[in-house]
């Protein structure tokens, strides 16, 4: 599982110019599936993104997580976070998780987030052509890959 985490002061999921969800300050969350991922990464990644410490504290140092600084979560899933780009020009998504697949687990983190952060997360709609409009705070911006736990 790969996740792009963006630390916002803002940021919103439009489909057919209609908002379906929208925070303020917190963290955005591209969620990229793939298909050997197990509940053990579910579980990793979701932990690592509510407790990572980059929002700053009194003294302007990152040393804050988003639950402490009671930040929202908005999650979209990206398929594409998954692309391999090693041969040739075009990508591969070969590593992406089907939809049947990869939907249940990204309702599953869902539920996950809402119950690691004690509140309603905001998501983009599974599958759907999305824009996704943020203000990146800092700008602040951290790959994560549940396979490679570095």
């Amino acid at each position: 599982m790969k996740a792009v985490i963006q630390r916002v002061s803002r940021a919103s999921v439009e489909i057919d110019s209609k908002t379906v969800g929208q925070i303020a300050q917190g963290l955005l969350v591209l969620l990229g599936i793939a298909t050997d991922d197990t509940p053990e990464d579910l579980e990793w990644i979701s932990h690592k993104i509510v407790q990572m410490r980059i929002f700053d504290n009194e003294q302007g140092v990152m040393n804050k997580s988003m639950i402490d600084v009671d930040g929202q979560l908005l999650v979209v899933s990206q398929f594409t976070l998954q692309a391999s780009t090693r041969k040739g020009h075009r990508p591969s998504y070969m590593a992406a998780a089907r939809p049947e697949i990869a939907e249940p687990i990204y309702k599953q983190s869902i539920v996950m987030f809402e119950r690691l952060i004690n509140k309603t997360v905001e998501t983009g709609e599974f599958g759907a052509d999305m824009q996704v409009s943020l203000v990146n705070d800092g700008p602040v911006t951290i790959w994560l890959d549940s396979k490679n736990r570095n």
